[in-house]
Formats: C-alpha cells, sequence, structure tokens
C-alpha cells in the first residue's frame, strides 16, 4: 500500500507537474512539497483538500483509506452513474463486465502457462 508521500509523487508524476508547480496549485512552497513526498512532513487536511482538488482525486483515494481508497474521482463518477441507470441497464452493463474480466482472467491463466 502507498504511504501518502508515495502518492503525492504518482499523481504528480502523472500530471508530468514539477514540486514547483504542485506547489502553485495548492498554494504551497515547493520545500514543503519536497517534505510531504518524502514523508518528513504530514499534510494538513486544508492541504489534503486542495491535493485532492489539484489531481481530480477524492480524498480516500489519495490517502489510501476507506472504501473509495482504490477509485479515482472518475471511477466513482461512473460507478455512481450506473447506479443511477434503471435495473435492467445496470443488468446489461454488469453483463459486458463479467464478460471482460472472464476473458481477459482466462488470457492471463493461458499466459502464465
Amino acid at each position: 500500500m502507498l504511504n501518502i508521500g508515495e502518492r503525492i509523487i504518482q499523481l504528480r508524476k502523472a500530471k508530468n507537474w514539477s514540486q514547483d508547480e504542485l506547489a502553485k496549485h495548492v498554494n504551497a512552497s515547493r520545500i514543503m512539497i519536497g517534505k510531504y513526498e518524502r514523508g518528513d512532513n504530514a499534510p494538513s487536511v486544508e492541504v489534503l483538500l486542495k491535493l485532492a482538488k489539484a489531481f481530480g482525486v477524492s480524498l480516500d483515494y489519495l490517502v489510501g483509506e476507506g472504501v473509495n481508497a482504490a477509485f479515482d474521482k472518475e471511477m466513482i463518477n461512473r460507478l455512481e452513474n450506473v447506479e443511477n441507470l434503471p435495473q435492467e441497464e445496470k443488468e446489461r452493463i454488469f453483463h459486458f463486465i463479467d464478460l471482460i474480466i472472464r476473458d481477459h482472467k482466462a488470457g492471463q491463466a493461458y499466459a502464465n502457462k
């Protein structure tokens, strides 16, 4: 499991941002961003909120805790949209998801032989 510093590094690199650029997005110093990434300091709740907004992720995802920790905001939005569909539409979506997962697992099983 990633710690908060590793997650910040991962998300910052995914955006191709330098520590300076991230610092500007969250109104912090580059030095503090470095300390967060190394684990020398823990971001305050206020800074965590700013980081989550800058990266476009949930707090759960950023800190790696909670029910939605494995999902970014885009995935959560998709799940919420699916949840609001009529049951028949949900079943169609789940059928296709199940097919894709089955095929992926079968592909992995044959690749490992």
